[in-house]
This record gives structure tokens, sequence and C-alpha cells, in this order.
């Protein structure tokens, strides 16, 4: 991950249980978004920005893309960090970056990104300039 403000970066551990593996005891594909959306939601506590308060705000902030790119295994049993680094942008969107990190190895597991916008809860339309709660977040953290 290209650090763009170290300082807008959570990490949390999460044990991998058995219901996100398959048959060879590999954690399922489809369970990394599930490790970033772990990872988002401890960002948005740790950072005052949770998604409780964006939809008392009147937002929506559904995903409009994802990448993922997987680099080594992790197995029923083992223990992960999800790394979620904010991505600052000048659009009415917010980006993460992702590292999910194997600690029972060591390796890099997997890396990827997502980006939400913002859509109004009353028109469910896309906001094309960021909400003032959301400027003011930004400002407040100087991103």
């Amino acid at each position: 991950m290209n650090s763009t403000n170290p300082g807008l970066t959570s990490t949390i551990d999460l044990d991998v249980r058995f219901s996100e593996t398959d048959a060879m005891g590999v954690v399922w594909h489809g369970n990394y978004l599930k490790f970033f959306e772990d990872g988002r939601e401890h960002f948005g506590k740790t950072f005052n920005i949770p998604y409780l308060k964006v939809a008392d705000e009147g937002f929506f902030i559904p995903i409009v893309h994802s990448s993922l790119d997987f680099k080594a295994s992790v197995f029923y049993g083992q223990k992960i960090r999800v790394i979620t680094e904010y991505v600052p942008v000048r659009t009415a969107k917010i980006v993460f970056n992702y590292r999910v990190v194997n600690l029972s190895t060591g390796e890099t597991a997997a890396v990827g990104t997502t980006t939400q916008v913002f859509v109004s809860q009353k028109t469910r339309e896309l906001e094309l300039l960021s909400p003032p709660f959301y400027q003011a977040w930004k400002e407040a953290h100087k991103v």
C-alpha cells in the first residue's frame, strides 16, 4: 500500500472461522470482501465516521468499485490483520486501500481497494458534491 496519510490507517485483527473456509480449509475468496467491510467499519469507528453517522446525515454510501488481488493462502484457525487506509480524493467519494496479512506467516494474503459514493436517502440520487458533514470531516483530518 502506498501511504497517502499514515495517520488515517486502522488495523483490526480477526480469527479465521471455519465458516469462512472452503473444503480445503482455505479462506474462501469471497470472504476477503467481508474482511474489507470489517476494516471499513473499524476505520469508521476509529475516525468518527461510522455508517450510522452517515445514515443519520441522510446518505447511503454504496460500493461502486472493488478490486482484490490474492497473494497467499490463509487457513482455518489462523489469525489475520486487516489494514485499512483512507485514500484522499477531491471528488465526492470514499476510497480505501486494504492489506490482509496472515499473522501466522507474516505474508500478505490479499490487497485491494473499494470506492464508495454518496446517495441521498430521500431522492436515491447520486450526490455530485461532498456532503457538508463529510467535507467537515475531511477538513478536521487534513485530507
